[in-house]
């Protein structure tokens, strides 16, 4: 039986090594496998003799000798044949190498024939029949080596494959419109890490600061000095090596000296392009075609586990900063939509206000004023940003029915007749029903359809008692109580904040929710005046609130 090691041999070269042996054995020979340091890893004895242990390890340091010294005739397939009472028949096992010229020695195997004395016929067997067979089994041996290597490349390669799809398959489910671009471009770039080994990575989108263009890093992983000047350079670069009909820049001194001046740091560098359609856009940086140009890009410096950036690196890269670029895209497409939407619903709601020269700016001022008491309850109670998000636009659209009411009616100078009051106390549930037709407005109807309800079941139009109203329609109520109170009309003059106060205090449990109408007392109404009056806006946020509707309506969107 074979005496086996697994010193450097894997388990399927030794397992075809062995099975050679006990082939082999069936001639009456012995056969050993030393390994490339000249040690016995392998040895199969026949029984007919016994061999020199000492001999054999003679024999294999000779070859191994040779084969590293390259003596004329050492190459693979030759078989040295060696004559010291025993005929020894040895041969490199030499696995296949990439590179010319390169020699893999494994090991190698010697084939003990014995000595005529001992065969019983005194004739030992046929050296050269024996020295085919040894070549047949190295070839074999090689071959299996070369499939087993292939086999294994081939599995990393699906490997790394499968890792890159995970990678383009998680950016591509994290793309929601809604998610801010730095958290997303972070994302990637950790993601891209993960599977590309580099020393840093950052992702550059160009920004307007104060009036001037500049480039500047959006997310970024590991160690990469990325200065303001480095920045513009690696954009002008870049664009030069597009222009010059490549898909990026790949720089490194590996085949050929560096292109570019480089920070001594940077062993080899990559800079892909995040590209847009339409170069319209008033953010694209520079342009590369008629209709694609450059809004920022990938770059990473270092690869680790390689000495340069290669093809699949360059196409990996391009992949994930394209959908980068999509992602950007898409976010300002919301963006502009959004401000279209909050627009439209401000245009109208200003048509509906311009209807009484004494409500001009009615609505916004209410909105306003629900989403600062939406804010105060937040603060007592679990109520989150997309609920006061929907509060302020319940106060923004509370009156949209009333653009189905005359305008005569709206401004008539003196007491209303009955019918004339049924006609304006229509005005939620036409507003309702209005915003009952839009998806993404059911949200707030109750807000609409609820805001002149009144705690004590006197208001309209459907007599709700306490809890029945919600909390939408209770904050709306007061905000647009508020606002009337202290806004001219054209049957009275504007009440002081002070007695509109006062009159907030008198409703408390019968027009006004308690806890609702404490939060709104308790809180700095006077901060609030200037808010809504535009009398020195920074007091409290006033860029928050001027672009307020917008982020609102991003949850709607959603």
């Amino acid at each position: 039986m074979p005496n086996t090691t697994t010193q450097g041999l894997t388990c399927l070269q030794r397992r075809d090594l062995e099975r050679f042996a006990a082939r082999i054995g069936g001639f009456g020979v012995n056969l050993a496998v030393l390994d490339a340091d000249g040690q016995i890893v392998l040895r199969h004895d026949a029984g007919r003799f016994a061999s020199d242990a000492q001999a054999v390890v003679d024999v294999g340091h000779a070859v191994c000798q040779a084969v590293r010294e390259r003596t004329e005739g050492s190459g693979e397939g030759r078989v040295w044949q060696f004559c010291d009472g025993h005929v020894l028949l040895a041969t490199a096992l030499c696995l296949p190498c990439n590179s010319p010229g390169c020699v893999r020695l494994a090991g190698v195997m010697v084939v003990d024939l014995g000595e005529n004395a001992s065969w019983a016929d005194g004739q030992a067997p046929d050296s050269a029949y024996i020295s085919e067979l040894i070549q047949l089994a190295v070839q074999k041996f090689q071959d299996a080596t070369r499939s087993d290597e292939q086999m294994e490349k081939m599995g990393m390669e699906l490997a790394q494959v499968y890792e890159e799809l995970v990678l383009l398959h998680k950016i591509n489910t994290n793309m929601k419109v809604t998610e801010s671009d730095g958290t997303f471009l972070q994302l990637a770039c950790d993601s891209l890490t993960d599977i590309v080994p580099v020393e840093g990575i950052a992702i550059v989108l160009e920004r307007t600061l104060e009036g001037e263009k500049r480039f500047m890093v959006a997310a970024g992983s590991g160690l990469i000095d990325l200065p303001p000047h480095m920045t513009a350079l690696l954009h002008s670069r870049l664009t030069e090596e597009l222009h010059r009909a490549q898909e990026a820049l790949l720089d490194s001194e590996v085949d050929s000296p560096f292109r570019y001046d480089w920070p001594a740091s940077v062993r080899n560098i990559i800079a892909v392009p995040l590209c847009t359609k339409g170069a319209q856009s008033s953010h694209v940086a520079g342009r590369v075609q008629n209709t694609v140009a450059i809004m920022g890009y990938m770059v990473a410096v270092n690869r680790i586990d390689k000495p340069d950036f290669d093809s699949t690196d360059m196409k990996l890269f391009a992949s994930v900063a394209s959908g980068c670029a999509v992602f950007i895209e898409n976010g300002r497409l919301f963006n502009d939509l959004k401000e279209l939407f909050v627009g439209s619903l401000r245009a109208l709601t200003n048509s509906i206000d311009a209807k009484d020269q004494y409500t001009r700016g009615h609505s916004e001022r209410v909105a306003i004023i629900s989403q600062w008491l939406a804010e105060r309850v937040a603060e007592r109670e679990s109520l989150n940003h997309e609920q006061i998000h929907r509060i302020y636009l319940a106060g923004l659209l509370h009156d949209i029915g009333k653009i189905g009411v005359d305008e005569s009616v709206l401004r008539k100078n003196g007491r209303l007749t009955e019918e004339e009051r049924e006609r304006i106390q229509r005005h939620p549930s036409i507003g309702a029903g209005i915003l009952r037709g839009i998806k993404q407005m059911r949200d707030i109807v109750p807000g609409v359809l609820h805001h002149h309800e009144r705690v004590d079941g006197k208001g309209y139009p459907e007599g709700l008692i306490g809890d029945e109203i919600s909390l939408t329609a209770k904050i709306v109520g007061l905000s647009d109580s508020f606002d009337a109170m202290t806004s001219k009309r054209v049957y009275r003059d504007a009440m002081t904040v002070d007695q509109a106060l006062d009159e907030i205090r008198k409703g408390l449990g019968t027009q006004f929710d308690v806890k609702v109408g404490t939060v709104f007392l308790e809180s700095d109404i006077y901060h609030l005046w200037d808010l809504i009056q535009g009398n020195n806006p920074s007091v409290y946020g006033g860029a928050h609130f001027a672009d307020y509707g917008t982020t609102a309506v991003g949850t709607l969107l959603r």
